[in-house]
């Protein structure tokens, strides 16, 4: 859950704050009451069960991978030097 700090929380206590960012913790910085910034660690990885990216995916439609091949090729020039 993100805390809300004023900015001048964040000027006065900066080294408190950017240690609790490191260890995960995330803030919302105002200014005069306004939300103006999130800052948050930037290597905020979530875990994904599988099950749950599976579930996600059920409804994808199949893809025909020779039909996205030729699609692709259709669209890349195979020769980029040549002058035609």
């Amino acid at each position: 859950m993100e805390r809300e700090i004023s900015q001048r929380e964040l000027r006065n206590d900066s080294g408190k704050i950017m240690r609790a960012v490191k260890k995960g913790e995330s803030f919302i910085v105002t200014s005069n009451g306004e939300p103006v910034a999130r800052l948050s660690p930037l290597h905020d990885r979530h875990f994904v069960p599988a099950e749950v990216l599976l579930e996600a995916f059920k409804g994808a439609p199949k893809i025909d991978y020779q039909q996205f091949r030729a699609d692709l090729d259709a669209l890349a020039d195979p020769s980029p030097w040549r002058d035609d």
